[in-house]
């Protein structure tokens, strides 16, 4: 049976929906170990912390009001 190969992971490269992920992964102190290891050597606390960051950002982020432009008229 063939090894998985290792693909080293190209932060200017990650998909928008990503990016989010490696931003709080960084901010956590997670993001040497997951370059190093992949997203598998994490816990399933770390991991958990993570989506729950990346949850509440999202929210966060719909709920803002859209602020409309006061030289366009409806």
């Amino acid at each position: 049976m063939a090894a998985k190969k290792d693909k080293k992971i190209n932060l200017n490269e990650i998909k928008p929906e990503e990016k989010l992920k490696y931003e709080i992964a960084k901010e956590l102190g997670y993001l040497d170990k997951v370059m190093q290891t992949g997203w598998k050597s994490l816990t399933a606390k770390e991991s958990g912390r993570i989506g729950g960051l990346m949850t509440k950002r999202r929210k966060e982020q719909n709920s803002k009001p859209i602020i409309q432009d006061p030289c366009i008229k409806e």
